[in-house]
């Protein structure tokens, strides 16, 4: 089994930050991608931001340049910074990653897509 678990979502006024977390754990050989969605109300959900294994990293147009993604391979941990939030930044987030569980997987270059359960983000004053 594997799990990722979201946390740091919260209210935050207009201008402020937060920093959302997702922990990775279970049965993990090797994590490749690693990227932050969103979804709000009535809206289709849309990537953020990802990052790959070696630290490459791409950002929708929308947050770029007020968000950072970064992760931490030890802990198997991804991270978004979130600065100069607006009110359209509002959303659940969720996180995913592509995981091989064994050698084996990872040998044949096979991932799977696990996702965390969200965590809701408003930016309201």
């Amino acid at each position: 089994q594997v799990q990722l678990v979201e946390s740091g979502g919260g209210l935050v006024q207009p201008g402020g930050s937060l920093r959302l977390s997702c922990a990775a754990s279970g049965s993990i050989f090797s994590i490749n991608t690693m990227a932050w969605s969103r979804q709000a109300p009535g809206k289709q959900r849309e990537l953020v931001a990802a990052i790959t294994s070696a630290g490459s990293t791409n950002y929708a147009d929308s947050v770029k340049g007020r968000f950072t993604i970064s992760r931490d391979n030890a802990k198997e941990t991804v991270y978004l910074q979130m600065n100069s939030l607006k009110s359209e930044d509002t959303a659940v987030y969720y996180c995913n990653a592509a995981i091989s569980r064994t050698s084996r997987e990872a040998a044949r270059a096979l991932t799977f897509a696990f996702w965390g359960q969200g965590t809701q983000v408003t930016v309201s004053s």
